[in-house]
This record gives structure tokens, C-alpha cells and sequence, in this order.
């Protein structure tokens, strides 16, 4: 729906950049803050351009849970503008993105550090020369970890503010390893194109190529068989299935529960190899793309699949109920880190984090796309906010997506996987969701006039969810961080785009 001051889209629509209005800075803010204050949220807010003079227009997309829709607003060039973050803390770190990337300053944002390329003399900082919040008094001490870490993960820097045992603040630097995902897909599509955004966040290659394509698909004017919706459904829950028992796994071990921890690292992997099954690729590369799928699957696979599903199913299901049935894992989870429901909707929080916080937010159900707006999942919520919250929702979606893909193998759409693919439509845009096993993922992709990638604009989950750790940590032991970390498991190089 177009209007004198945004445009309304539905997930995956795409309509004419020549629709979507500029709006002066004031008008820019207030439309914003207006719709936050009625309960939107910031799904994605960039700087989409510059000129000489150092200005940039900016795009807002805000989701409404209600409706299901997104209204998309745009400014005027413009170098300031009214800061967001006092009144709502979500768009704290869009805003210091915007400043580092396009010079466009929030004034009134009351912190204004830089999010990935701290910059000085015109050359990078050092971890060890940024600045950091500090806390003063009789025995607070700082502890200082990472970026490098002793163990096979990415890097990260966490400064934690401690009295004794006692987190008192935390706070999180990341960026180590930024690589341009966004600027190198600014150009001609190519086959590289893809290889790109299957590793924007490697765990989350189904969500995140889905949700690239589905932009695409609505550029273009396309319709996705049947078949194929139903096949990218199923490769979407196997990718969720993989990685919530995984990260069950993860915690156990944590906490020394080793049986679950050591079925569950077993298990993760034979969901991997389902994928694998569907199309040679263990995390689900070449599989989607746009127009459809790249394979089928053919009768006798499906029915591989169901089969090796319900042994993994049953496998799981024992292994898991040890850890719920053991009272010293329960001691450990229950009341650690805790979030409530008004700090996660602060904060714009989603996906396990939010629907932990009992926040139904996903956008299978909200904003539904491909299979889903015809077959959905329920939302699984727990109001505890804390770690074992975290864990329960997992494992509830556990049992939903398995219940979801066992009646969808059985009852496969005939037809074609993919249909011809089409150029895309000049000086447009596309707004796409999908909700990935972390929670929400946003492409917005933008065109110009010769029908190039002018703008992809990604926003991965952790990158609302970061922030929530560290609230979360507020008044924890700090020997619990392990733990708590792995309840949230945020990317570190889906946040370093």
C-alpha cells in the first residue's frame, strides 16, 4: 500500500522506489517514534546512499506483529538527525552503524562509539586503545576476554566490570572479522552472489539464502512452485533442528552433563546429514536459489528421510529428558540470567531470545512466507527468561518442526522445484523476512535504473540479540558466562557483515 509518507509492504513484496517518499528529518523521526511507540519494531535502518556534500538518505523498516506488515520510510539526504535510541534503546547500535558507515550523526544518542571500524588518524584502534565503560569503587575489578579464544570459535572481545563474583556490566566488542558481505553484493548477480550469502552466518546458509532470495523472487515478479516452497520449509527446519540440538548439547556440557552433551553432538549430526541427503551439502549449500530449489527429492528419499527423522526424533527425545529429569542441570539453568518481557521488547530482541522472554515473536507465524503461509508452526514461548527458558523453547520447537517435517515429507506437492528465473525490476525495492533458527532475518535489497544491486542490507539476528546478553549477565556470577552465552549461541560473523 503506498502512502504520502511510507510505504506498506507484505514479507517478500516489492514495489517502485519511485513510491516510497522522502521525508524531511523531523517528519523522518516522528513517523518512526510513532510507530515504535504503537508497538512496531526496527526490522532493518541503513543509510542507503551519499553525495558529495557527506549526506545520506535513510531507510527505516519497521514490522508490525499485529498485521504482519512492514512500513518502509525514507528520509531526505541529510547529514544529522534526532536520535532514536534515548526513547527507544533498539535502535541504539542501527544508529552507531549509520554514523560509521555513512558519517550521518543521531545527535542525542547517548554513546556514539563505533560498532566495527574504530577509526583514529585515519587508521584502526587497537582492542586495547578503545574505550570502554568503566566502573569505579572499593574491589571492582575489569576482566578482559578474547578476542582470541582457546577454543575453535570466532572472535570476540567481552569486557566484564565484576565486584567479586558479581558481573555488574558487560560489555561486548565485536567486528574482528567484518568482510564486506553487504558491499561485494552490490553489483551484477552472479553465481558468486550466492556463495557469498550462503556464508553471511555459515550455520544459517537456509535462512539467510532463502531470505536473499525471496527478495529476488519479488524483484522479479516470480512465483515459487509449490514443491519448492515446500522443500525450502523442510530444509529450514532441518537447519532449526540441527542447531537447537546442538546447542542442547552444548549447554549440558557446560554444566559437565556429559550424556546429553554427548548424544546431542551425535544427533546434530545426523540432521546434517539429512541435509546432505537432499543435496550433497551438510549445512544446505546450492540447495536454494531463485525461482525454486536446485533438487528434488525423489519418493524413495522422502521416505529415507521420515524413517532416519524418527529414529533421530526418538533418540533425542531420550537424551533430552535427562537433562530435564537431572537436578543438578535444572539447578544450574533455572533463575541464571533472566530477561523479562518489557527489557526484550526494549531491546527489539527476537527469536528464542524474545519467545523466551514469553514475546511470541516469529515470523513463520507473523509474517508468514513460502510453506508457511498455508501450513504454520505454533509459537513456543516460556515466560522464565532465563537459561533453562532458553533451553525449553528450543526444545519445544524441536518437537514441532520434527512433527511439522514428518507430515510435510509425507505429503510433498507434486510438481516442479524451480520455474525460469527473471531479471529484475529497475529503481525497486524488496523487503524479506524469514525466521531463522536464531530468530528474524531481514533482506532488504534495493535496484536502480539499469536493474543493478544498488543496496543489500542485512540484518542477522544476533545483531538485535547481542545487547541482550549483556543485560542478561547484570548481576551474574561471571562463571556462569559460559553458560549464559551459549543459552543466547549469537553469531559472531553474522553481526560482522
Amino acid at each position: 500500500m503506498i502512502s504520502d509518507r511510507c510505504l506498506e509492504l507484505r514479507n517478500g513484496e516489492a514495489a517502485s522506489l519511485s513510491n516510497l517518499p522522502f521525508l524531511s528529518r523531523d517528519v523522518f523521526s516522528t513517523e518512526i517514534k510513532d510507530r515504535l511507540e504503537q508497538g512496531f519494531r526496527l526490522a532493518s535502518f541503513f543509510a542507503s546512499s551519499s553525495n558529495q556534500r557527506g549526506e545520506a538518505d535513510l531507510i527505516a523498516v519497521l514490522a508490525c506483529e499485529t498485521t504482519g506488515t512492514m512500513s518502509v520510510f525514507r528520509s531526505v539526504p541529510l547529514r544529522r538527525y534526532p536520535s532514536l535510541t534515548p526513547a527507544f534503546p533498539q535502535a541504539h547500535l542501527f544508529e552507531r552503524e549509520i554514523a560509521e558507515n555513512s558519517g550521518v550523526i543521531p545527535d542525542g544518542h547517548p554513546w556514539l562509539k563505533p560498532v566495527r571500524f574504530p577509526m583514529e588518524d585515519g587508521g584502526p584502534l587497537r582492542p586495547k586503545d578503545r574505550e570502554y565503560f568503566k566502573v569505579r569503587g572499593d574491589e571492582v575489578h575489569e576482566v578482559a576476554v578474547g578476542p582470541i579464544h582457546a577454543g575453535v570459535i570466532e572472535p570476540g572481545h567481552f569486557r566484564f566490570q565484576v565486584h567479586g563474583e558479581t558481573v555488574l556490566h558487560l560489555e561486548i566488542a565485536l567486528g574482528y572479522q567484518h568482510r564486506g558481505v553487504e558491499r561485494a553484493l552490490r553489483t551484477e548477480l552472479s553465481p558468486r552472489s550466492f556463495s557469498i550469502i550462503e556464508t553471511a552466518a555459515g550455520d544459517t546458509t537456509i535462512g539467510h539464502t532463502l531470505a536473499f532470495c525471496q527478495a529476488l523472487e519479488a524483484l522479479a515478479g516470480m512465483r515459487v512452485p509449490a514443491r519448492a516452497q515446500a522443500l525450502r520449509a523442510a530444509a529450514l527446519e532441518l537447519e532449526r533442528l540441527a542447531n537447537h540440538i546442538g546447542d542442547l548439547g552444548a549447554m549440558a556440557g557446560d554444566v559437565g552433563y556429559l550424556p546429553t552433551a554427548a548424544y546431542c553432538g551425535r544427533l546434530r549430526g545426523d540432521i546434517l546429514n539429512l541435509t546432505a541427503l537432499i543435496c550433497g551439502s551438510r549445512f544446505g549449500r546450492g540447495f536454494v536459489r531463485p525461482g525454486g530449489t536446485a533438487f528434488d527429492v525423489m519418493p524413495a528419499e522422502a521416505e529415507e528421510l521420515r524413517d532416519r527423522l524418527t529414529t533421530i526424533v526418538r533418540d533425542v527425545t531420550g537424551a533430552v529428558n535427562l537433562l530435564w529429569n537431572s537436578n543438578s542441570v535444572r539447578a544450574r539453568f533455572e533463575e541464571t540470567a533472566p530477561l523479562d518481557a518489557e527489557t526484550a521488547t526494549s531491546l527489539g530482541l527476537v527469536g528464542v531470545a524474545a519467545r523466551a522472554c514469553g514475546r511470541p515473536r516469529d515470523v513463520r507465524v507473523e509474517s508468514p512466507f513460502g510453506f508457511y503461509r498455508f501450513f504454520q508452526i505454533p509459537i513456543s514461548t516460556s515466560a522464565g527468561g532465563d537459561v533453562f527458558a532458553r533451553a525449553f523453547v528450543r526444545w519445544m520447537e524441536i518437537e514441532r518442526s520434527a512433527e511439522f517435517l514428518l507430515n510435510l515429507l509425507r505429503t510433498l506437492p507434486d510438481g516442479p522445484v524451480r520455474v525460469e528465473t527473471r531479471p529484475s525490476a529497475e529503481a525497486s525495492i524488496a523487503v524479506s523476512l524469514t525466521e531463522g533458527w536464531r530468530g528474524e532475518i531481514c533482506h532488504v535489497v534495493m535496484t536502480d535504473e539499469r536493474r543493478r544491486l544498488t543496496a543489500v542490507k542485512i540484518v542477522d539476528p544476533s545483531f538485535h540479540n547481542w545487547f541482550g546478553l549483556a543485560q542478561a549477565m547484570r548481576g551474574q556470577a561471571i562463571s556462569d558466562f559460559p553458560l549464559v552465552n551459549k543459552s543466547f549461541n549469537l553469531s559472531y560473523c553474522g553481526f560482522d557483515l
